[in-house]
């Protein structure tokens, strides 16, 4: 999801809710902590630089029931972060703690924005000797498909 969109989102809501993949959601009381804009450089191992901006948002909970954040507080930052960061219309990865740090991207149900699941994947597939997936068969359909190709009269031989 890109920023305009959550900006979009937040202008039509009176409270503003996340919700993990697991189906909870962020405690009511939470802070976003950092609105900021990440800029990675890097080098993927097929040895094509590469460069990903991404608008983060941090979500905190704390002790801190008494306060909720509102949408057109949450609004007010993002457009001070815009400004002062100079931060275009990029998507959004959201950082929340669980175990650790967990990275999640953004969507929204209608109701809730939605933290979803991230993956790694290799950006290099052609590059660097990662071979395709193949397709999977059964042993059953392996054993029909021989057992009938090489019957007499059937060409094969």
């Amino acid at each position: 999801m890109k920023l305009s969109e959550v900006k979009t989102i937040l202008g039509k809501l009176d409270t503003i809710a996340f919700q993990l993949p697991n189906g909870k959601l962020v405690p009511n009381h939470f802070h976003v902590t950092e609105v900021g804009k990440i800029t990675k450089n890097f080098i993927d191992c097929g040895g094509t630089v590469r460069k990903e901006e991404v608008v983060n948002f941090q979500l905190w909970d704390s002790i801190d029931y008494d306060h909720r954040l509102h949408p057109e507080k949450l609004v007010h930052i993002i457009e001070l972060s815009e400004k002062v960061l100079e931060i275009g219309d990029l998507e959004i990865e959201v950082e929340y703690q669980g175990e650790t740090i967990q990275k999640f991207g953004l969507d929204y149900d209608g109701t809730n924005f939605l933290l979803a699941t991230k993956q790694t994947d290799c950006l290099a597939k052609d590059n660097c000797g990662i071979p395709s997936e193949k397709p999977r068969i059964k042993l059953s359909q392996l054993q029909e498909t021989s057992a009938n190709c090489c019957t007499p009269n059937s060409g094969c031989c």
